[in-house]
């Protein structure tokens, strides 16, 4: 695999690493957990997730998790993730999850991240970019509007969750706003 690295002058973005497991479950806290991870982490769970991004990195699968690095040390400050096939997205759409560990909150380094990763997600082909938001969760909703999304439909899961969707269109000729 060729090695990805995106930046923005602020941040980088790169794939995931096994030895980013513990600074992982460091950053872990309850809204983690609650809007992201879907449960606790485990030092032996996160491995065999980072374990499985790096098979789909390798065989060009249809997940693509980066961590959110900062600072001349690229210090790992939380997770994005594109996904460009899953549960109710149409062909061509791109769903797009984040999350920052507690101390790197409120700097608008979600936003950057959310950007970076649709640019990189509009050059393998994506249409539109999808952030699906539990109600509950305007700061992740924040977010998305900060990072030209704009409200779309409200489907249920299977599992009877509900989202708010957000969605920008990444078609080139769209494309261009900076940070």
């Amino acid at each position: 695999m060729r090695e990805v690295r995106l930046s923005d002058g602020i941040i980088a973005l790169s794939p995931l690493r096994l030895d980013d497991a513990e600074v992982h479950l460091a950053g872990e806290d309850e809204p983690l957990v609650r809007w992201l991870n879907g449960g606790p982490g485990t030092r032996e769970g996160v491995e065999a997730y980072f374990r499985h991004c790096r098979e789909q990195w390798d065989t060009a699968g249809p997940l693509r998790a980066f961590g959110i690095r900062v600072g001349a040390d690229e210090v790992l400050a939380g997770t994005v993730d594109l996904r460009f096939a899953g549960e109710g997205l149409a062909p061509g759409q791109v769903n797009v999850a984040y999350g920052l560990y507690p101390s790197w909150r409120g700097r608008g380094l979600a936003t950057r991240a959310v950007l970076l990763a649709s640019r990189y997600a509009a050059g393998e082909g994506g249409e539109e970019a999808v952030i699906q938001v539990e109600p509950d969760n305007p700061a992740s909703a924040a977010v998305a509007r900060r990072a030209g999304f704009t409200p779309g439909k409200q489907p249920q899961s299977k599992d009877g969750a509900r989202f708010d969707w957000y969605i920008r269109d990444l078609r080139a000729a769209r494309w261009g706003g900076g940070i």
